[in-house]
């Protein structure tokens, strides 16, 4: 616990990310981090495209 004091971490969100990621490889934490990431980033593209498709619907 020493090393959560050090990182400036509490332990509740040391938990949390031990309930998420235990059992899992670092290059597999990479990878869903990444995902996590695309994810987001094809959500922002389909609210944009949503936004695009309700402006031009109102125009016509």
């Amino acid at each position: 616990m020493v090393a959560i004091r050090e990182a400036g971490t509490s332990e509740q969100t040391f938990n949390r990310w031990k309930a998420k990621y235990a059992g899992l490889e670092a290059d597999q934490v990479r990878q869903m981090a990444q995902l996590q990431e695309e994810n987001l980033r094809l959500k922002k593209s389909v609210a944009e495209l949503v936004l695009n498709k309700t402006m031009l619907q109102d125009v016509l």
